[in-house]
């Protein structure tokens, strides 16, 4: 599907563009750009891939100059550049929605421009339902890119994915817990009973390739991912490296939801069920404010919310099979110790 095509990565010196790296660099491929402000790391991969499909440029997304000279000859987009811990943008909210809504219009507009065929906009669970200012700018992100489709329609496709914690991505608590536990330090567990769903990251790649393969303009599409406590993390991990050290409960942080949504009810009603997937089609209501107001939807007063505490959860022993297919826990197990 890429023969010969040049895509361009947003954010691309991340756990995700990595993913895409070493899924695509070494095929029929002609181009691969990462986009991305981190000069050093743009440095390291330049050394580490060493090849000549991968250009690199130094930008910001707030800046639309930077992302219309990347753009030049590009054929698809996949947009990956996020502020996403959530205690940062809690502090700093308006830095949030500069790169996260602000900055996704400019590339949306961009790619519109210059003729992008395709692009992928990344979000997260955290934009449904949400109560932290990261979840809000990324919910603001998903409206940005739906209201951009509307424009650019067939001429530039755009599509939102939407998943929840990448196991093992920078910032994740997988690699802080597997570092913890060769210190022989206790493991610190804000709510044992806190879930959250579970995916790798070949997992978002592959929604990320299943969306581009199937999506209409405005299509969003999330993976049914498997959920855990994360008591259960904590003791599948405990588990695998034959530790008996001690939990400590530190009590739910600013910001923090009990559980995750990927789709909310209003979204499962009209979705469509493709299997491993759903795809909710974009609302494309023009501003009659009788189908906001006079009239509504019976269905969606039945339905309940796709979240990570209404789906079965794994126990223990599914969560060391889910973990096991990791590469820091496989070799956190031979002993290899842990960096963040």
């Amino acid at each position: 599907m890429f023969k010969n095509k040049t895509l361009l990565i947003t954010g691309g010196t991340g756990t995700f563009g990595n993913a895409v790296l070493r899924r695509f660099l070494e095929t029929d491929i002609a181009e691969i750009r990462v986009f991305s402000r981190d000069e050093k790391k743009q440095d390291d991969m330049r050394k580490e891939y060493a090849n000549s499909k991968l250009k690199f440029y130094i930008g910001d997304v707030r800046n639309a100059d930077s992302v219309r000279d990347a753009m030049g000859g590009v054929d698809y987009v996949f947009h990956a550049a996020a502020l996403k811990q959530v205690p940062s943008c809690e502090f700093f909210p308006v830095e949030a929605l500069r790169t996260n809504a602000l900055g996704t219009h400019n590339v949306l507009t961009q790619a519109t421009a210059a003729g992008v065929s395709r692009v992928i906009v990344l979000s997260t669970d955290k934009a449904v339902y949400p109560i932290n200012a990261m979840g809000i700018s990324k919910a603001m992100m998903e409206k940005v890119a739906v209201a951009q489709s509307r424009v650019s329609g067939e001429r530039t496709v755009i599509n939102v994915t939407r998943y929840g914690n990448v196991m093992a991505s920078r910032g994740s608590v997988i690699p802080l817990f597997l570092k913890y536990l060769q210190e022989e330090r206790p493991l610190t567990v804000t709510d044992p009973n806190m879930t959250r769903f579970m995916m790798s990251i070949e997992d978002a790649v592959d929604l990320v390739l299943y969306a581009f393969t199937n999506g209409n303009p405005g299509d969003t599409f999330v993976q049914k991912a498997p959920s855990a406590t994360i008591e259960t993390l904590a003791l599948a991990l405990k588990k695998l490296m034959n530790s008996d050290a001690p939990v400590s409960i530190i009590g739910t942080r600013h910001g923090e939801k009990l559980y995750e949504s990927l789709l909310t009810r209003e979204e499962l009603a009209v979705a469509e069920d493709l299997g491993g997937y759903y795809r909710v089609p974009a609302d494309n209501r023009d501003l009659n404010y009788a189908a906001y107001f006079s009239e509504g939807c019976e269905e969606v007063s039945l339905k309940e919310d796709y979240n990570s505490h209404n789906i079965p959860l794994l126990d223990v022993d599914s969560m060391c099979e889910l973990l096991m297919t990791l590469e820091c826990v496989q070799k956190a197990m031979n002993g290899e110790r842990v960096e963040l």
